[in-house]
């Protein structure tokens, strides 16, 4: 069954919080809303001049989604405080239920955008020097003393991503992990156990790694867990109800979407992926959120208010990765087919792909989730997303990639980009 509804309603940004109000829904479903907050200033266009997001086009890739192998999807665009939301499919294979914007989900290596943000800010206190050795404030923690916490933050650290060796097998590696509690200094030693990949500063090379030592430095400077820190300096400043780091507890929270893992062999049943403590990542992938929530981080991130300009400055200084992409400290910026840039973060964790970025003002936000993983084709055909998002009907006609042969704008790996899965070059 199809239902499409389009509605004008003047709801507070408590009401629109609200997961309890939103009623579960039965079986696979498309649907659609648009609002507008009476509060909120008429619709303009931003500095970079956007169009229109194309709603229909958006609609089209849910279903795409879908008929690739995700149970559901779901896409949120905030723009200049209207609301545009989109889902298709379902969040729970059992109970058929549909899935929905209210639902948690967990966001993967966007958790690298939050554990950024927190560095930046003791960087605005001057209880961190960005170019600074990692070993000043962890001694002895790293093998060179060359790797600077800049080098950390941009994967320019050369060190081994361990996951590599985790999900070299992607359902085994996960339930050999699924209910582990490892220590930060157990996940580093994972990585060195293999020959680091370059040399400090001398190539990018993504590495889950480099975001562990993140959560290290975090709580050495603080004296405060992870949690403590996302949850003081940012989710209760930004007032983000559905964002939790449970860790290591195994259960999302509320209303959410179940996550499903699809095997590496061909034909094989999806594995319910949703409850695990997430452990392997933590600093680096274990934060919970919704589509409100981040398109809400970003904005206010790009917009200025949770860094100072300076320290945002530096976020934004890119390393190519692609044609399309570049890296900052925990930030990528896409370029797309029509010629705008955003900024915001890819996340995969098993049972969940998730993009979400905004535009360089922070005034038009998307965020997008597909509820499988290691899936190539579902993670391309997400990047489509941001073309329905930013460039309205502008988008360029598809270009068939030579790496896949299917259609896709971005190809993020050499097959797919993946934050878990066996060693191939990575954006």
């Amino acid at each position: 069954m199809v239902s499409r509804t389009v509605r004008r309603a003047t709801a507070s940004a408590a009401a629109l919080l609200t997961l309890a109000a939103v009623p579960a829904h039965a079986a696979t479903h498309e649907s659609d809303t648009t609002r507008t907050s009476s509060t909120a200033p008429l619709p303009a266009p931003d500095a970079a001049g956007l169009p229109a997001p194309d709603m229909a086009g958006l609609r089209a890739v849910l279903r795409t989604l879908t008929a690739q192998g995700a149970p559901g999807a779901i896409a949120r665009i905030d723009d200049h405080g209207t609301v545009h939301t989109a889902a298709a499919g379902i969040d729970d294979r059992t109970t058929r239920r549909a899935i929905g914007n209210a639902d948690r989900f967990r966001i993967g290596s966007i958790t690298k955008s939050f554990s950024a943000v927190v560095l930046l800010q003791l960087a605005d206190a001057h209880k961190l020097n960005l170019d600074a050795s990692v070993d000043r404030y962890l001694p002895g923690l790293l093998p060179d003393q060359r790797i600077t916490v800049r080098h950390v933050l941009s994967h320019r650290s050369g060190l081994y991503d361990y996951t590599n060796s985790l999900f070299a097998s992607s359902v085994s590696g996960f339930e050999a992990v699924r209910d582990k509690v490892f220590t930060y200094r157990q996940l580093v030693q994972l990585s060195l156990n293999h020959a680091r990949t370059n040399a400090p500063g001398a190539a990018y090379s993504y590495s889950n790694t480099n975001f562990v030592v993140a959560g290290m430095l975090i709580e050495k400077l603080t004296g405060h867990s992870v949690g403590t820190e996302y949850r003081d300096r940012i989710i209760k400043p930004l007032k983000l109800r559905g964002t939790f780091y449970v860790h290591p507890a195994t259960k999302i929270p509320g209303r959410y979407a179940h996550g499903y893992l699809t095997p590496d062999r061909t034909g094989a049943q999806l594995v319910d992926a949703t409850d695990q403590t997430v452990s392997w990542a933590q600093s680096a992938g274990a934060v919970i959120s919704t589509t409100h929530d981040l398109n809400t981080f970003f904005s206010a991130l790009l917009g200025g208010r949770l860094t100072s300009a300076a320290q945002l400055a530096q976020m934004e200084r890119w390393t190519p990765v692609n044609s399309t992409t570049r890296y900052g400290l925990g930030l990528r910026r896409r370029d797309l087919s029509c010629g705008v840039s955003v900024y915001g973060h890819t996340g995969a964790v098993q049972g969940f792909y998730t993009y979400s970025f905004t535009s360089k003002d922070g005034r038009r936000s998307l965020t997008a989730l597909a509820n499988t993983s290691n899936n190539g084709t579902v993670l391309n055909t997400m990047a489509r997303t941001l073309e329905s998002a930013f460039c309205g009907k502008r988008t360029r006609a598809i270009q068939t990639s030579p790496l896949t042969g299917r259609g896709s704008y971005v190809t993020e790996r050499n097959v797919a980009y993946e934050d878990i899965a066996p060693g191939v070059a990575r954006d």
